[in-house]
This record gives C-alpha cells, sequence and structure tokens, in this order.
C-alpha cells in the first residue's frame, strides 16, 4: 500500500447542497419514531443531516461493493471492505424544515494501522454543514478500510453481561429498516441489503446494520436524556451489528455530567459507544 500516495489526498475538498423538505422530514420520522428526542416545531430531527446531499453517482461509476469507485474525493484505497468506524460531532445550532443545507467536506487525515485481523487504513474526512444562518454542525467522520474477508468464519465471541443503563430503547432491527435507512441516504452499499453478497463475499454473519443508524439512536437517546443540551459526542464501532434480532441503545449519565450511549447486540456485546460532555 503506497500511503505516501494516499496522504496526497489530505486536503482535497469537495461541496454538495440540499434542502430539508418535509417529506424528507416525514419519512425520517416515519423510520425512526418513537426513537427520537423531543424537537420543537418547525426544526428537524436530529441527525437528520446524515441524510442530506449524499454523493449521487451513476450505475458505471460504482465499485463491486455499491458504494461510489474510490479516487474521486475519497482516496484509491486498495483494501476493499469498508465500514463506518465512528467520529466525532458538534451540534452549533438547529436544522429546520426549508432550510438550503451545504455540507462542506475536506479529507483530514489517512493513516496505516497493523491490526490482528490485518491492515487497516482509516481515513477521516471533516464536514461542516451551513445554514442561511451560520455553521449547524460540526463532524469528522471516520472510515475504515480492511482485508476482504478470509475463508473460513472467527467463532462468535461469548455473550456478555448488559451494561447498567438509565434510559432503554428496544430498537427492531429488520432488514425494512435498512432498506429504508439505504433509501434515504441513496446508500447502494450492498452489505445492507444483498444478503448472498454480505456473507458469501464480505463474510458476515446476515445483513449489517448502518453505523449512522447505530450513531442517530445514540445521538437522540442522549439529547432525550439531557433534555435537549447540544451534543458533543465522540463515537466509534467496536464491532457489526447484524440485522435480525431486535437490539438494545442504552445512555447513562456519567459521575462528571457527560451522558454515555451505546448499542448491545442480543448477545448483550456492545456494538456501538459514545461518549457527549
Amino acid at each position: 500500500m503506497d500511503i505516501d500516495h494516499l496522504k496526497s489526498w489530505i486536503g482535497r475538498s469537495e461541496e454538495a447542497s440540499d434542502l430539508i423538505t418535509p417529506r424528507l422530514v416525514a419519512s425520517y420520522e416515519a423510520t425512526f419514531s418513537p426513537h427520537l428526542a423531543p424537537y420543537p416545531q418547525g426544526e428537524a430531527p436530529l441527525a437528520l443531516h446524515w441524510c442530506l446531499a449524499p454523493p449521487i453517482s451513476p450505475m458505471a461509476a460504482l465499485g463491486d461493493d455499491g458504494h461510489a469507485a474510490k479516487g474521486k474525493f475519497l482516496p484509491p484505497v486498495p483494501l476493499p471492505r469498508r465500514m463506518w468506524a465512528g467520529g466525532r460531532i458538534e451540534t452549533l445550532a438547529p436544522l429546520r424544515t426549508g432550510d438550503e443545507v451545504t455540507r462542506r467536506s475536506t479529507i483530514g487525515d489517512v493513516t496505516y494501522k497493523a491490526g490482528r485481523a490485518g491492515p487497516l487504513c482509516f481515513v477521516a474526512v471533516n464536514h461542516e454543514l451551513v445554514t442561511a444562518r451560520g455553521v449547524a454542525l460540526r463532524e469528522r467522520h471516520d472510515i475504515v478500510y480492511r482485508e476482504a474477508a478470509k475463508p473460513g468464519a472467527e467463532p462468535a465471541p461469548a455473550p456478555a453481561e448488559p451494561r447498567p443503563a438509565d434510559l432503554t430503547w428496544t430498537v427492531e432491527a429488520d432488514p425494512v429498516l435498512l432498506f429504508r435507512y439505504s433509501a434515504l441516504t441513496f446508500n447502494g452499499h450492498r452489505i445492507h441489503y444483498d444478503q448472498p453478497y454480505v456473507t458469501g463475499v464480505e463474510g458476515y454473519a446476515g445483513l449489517v446494520v448502518h453505523g449512522p443508524i447505530q450513531a442517530t439512536l445514540i445521538m437522540n437517546i442522549i439529547a432525550t436524556l439531557s433534555g435537549g443540551e447540544p451534543i458533543r459526542l465522540d463515537y466509534r464501532g467496536l464491532a457489526p451489528l447484524i440485522a435480525g434480532e431486535a437490539f438494545q441503545v442504552k445512555a447513562k449519565r456519567l459521575p462528571d455530567g457527560a451522558i454515555a450511549a451505546w448499542t448491545e447486540g442480543a448477545d448483550g456485546r456492545v456494538r456501538m459507544e459514545g461518549v457527549s460532555r
């Protein structure tokens, strides 16, 4: 892997705009309700920003995994498996129905690591979402690329004891939820809807729940517990969450006033976790 060549992408930027329509808000609410934090009429629900201005590529410009082929905005990382690794989000002002929102995106960093399961390449993308009133949200999105799946699935880790929480939501991770969210975000990643591909090519046990679905629920449960205070969230994905069973979203106030939140699979293991301070 020519990491110096990949690092030459650092500083590349792009800009895209979108409109928050009543239909988008209604579709988002129908997908996530009742697991959304309360919000004033006229404002957009929390984490709707991930549905705005998605990359739109012609069919001929897609990679084998259904994503836009790398090498344009994102660097041409040679590792084939792509996952949402985590990031940092800071909400500064609410988005509102009717807003035209511009997302300014810049490649912030490219790093290589030798993981236990093989090489990993992390790409950090910095986003700033701006309305006519100013900057509404800043985000760092961490993407991780991995090697192709090897024959022979690893044994599943043992179930874990669930962590205590102040607030718990139970969410059904069925394929319709995944389909609806892929439609809302124009996400063609095949791990979320193509069962033969996700199990036979990428080696997962089943359809994978989107990272931003989990992050959306984490943001909303934090806002519910905090009473709507601004979000300053650092979060990371720990393991894939496989669809087919209900999972839990939990939040707990910490002694220092921060709020920790996480998703747990049916086996009690944490799949994504974050802290808002």
